[in-house]
């Protein structure tokens, strides 16, 4: 497998995860725009990993994103857990993240202000899953708490398969609890919230730039960033 920084190979070519980019997922992003789910920003521009030198990469990447969410659990029943399971850098890891945010996607897509969900972390038993749904901002008149119910409630109330063999295309699983968890908030330690969202082999290079938009994460390869500099000439 050629792909870095938990990149999956296709056959083809890499798949890099969220803010990591290059032709083997050698980089981190330069800018990672928080504010990119009020704003519409994206990421753009790369970080070559310290002593390589390479040619700049540029796409749209995924945002991280702010805003309420629901952390929930689950546990599929028909999948087994194996301890690589736990790594999320691991192809184990990725390809059931994958598989379980199909999944949710499928149950939560008419779910007024349904953003997506997270894989926060998987353990055993046969798979635990604790995972965060991601919400636009509710109606000044609705409540967070209300709606994490719901979600709970929409998650066990749908179908069935039924084949639930471990062969199974399908997924069985049982949602456990859910947990109104809020909005983040820029007041909250902007470093540690940068860090947080860039990818874990690069983290220790990105600092918190606050502009008249909001708050990016950047690094000292962030062009039109005081102190920056042409990390592409070595």
């Amino acid at each position: 497998d050629p792909c870095l920084n938990g990149g999956r190979w296709t056959g083809a070519a890499c798949l890099c995860p969220p803010n990591v980019d290059g032709a083997r997922c050698e980089f981190g992003a330069t800018t990672i725009n928080l504010t990119a789910g009020k704003g519409g920003g994206v990421v753009v521009g790369t970080l070559p990993v310290p002593s390589q030198v390479s040619q700049s990469h540029r796409h749209p990447g995924v945002p991280a994103e702010l805003g309420p969410s629901v952390t929930m659990m689950a546990r599929v029943t028909n999948r087994e857990f194996s301890e690589d399971m736990g790594d999320a850098a691991s192809p184990r890891h990725r390809r059931f993240a994958e598989e379980f945010s199909r999944t949710m996607d499928g149950i939560y897509r008419n779910v007024s202000g349904y953003r997506g969900i997270n894989v926060l972390s998987l353990s055993r038993g046969s798979v635990v899953v604790n995972y965060r749904v991601r919400l636009q901002p509710l109606p000044g008149n609705a409540s967070l708490e209300h709606r994490a119910l719901e979600l709970l409630a929409m998650a066990n109330a749908a179908s069935r398969p039924h084949n639930c063999s471990p062969s199974a295309d399908e997924l069985c699983f049982t949602a456990t609890s859910a947990r109104a968890t809020g909005a983040a908030t820029l007041a909250l330690n902007a470093t540690e919230l940068c860090r947080m969202h860039a990818p874990a082999n690069f983290s220790r290079f990105y600092f918190p730039y606050r502009t008249a938009n909001g708050l990016l994460c950047v690094t000292n390869c962030t062009l039109n960033v005081p102190g920056s500099f042409d990390c592409h000439r070595g």
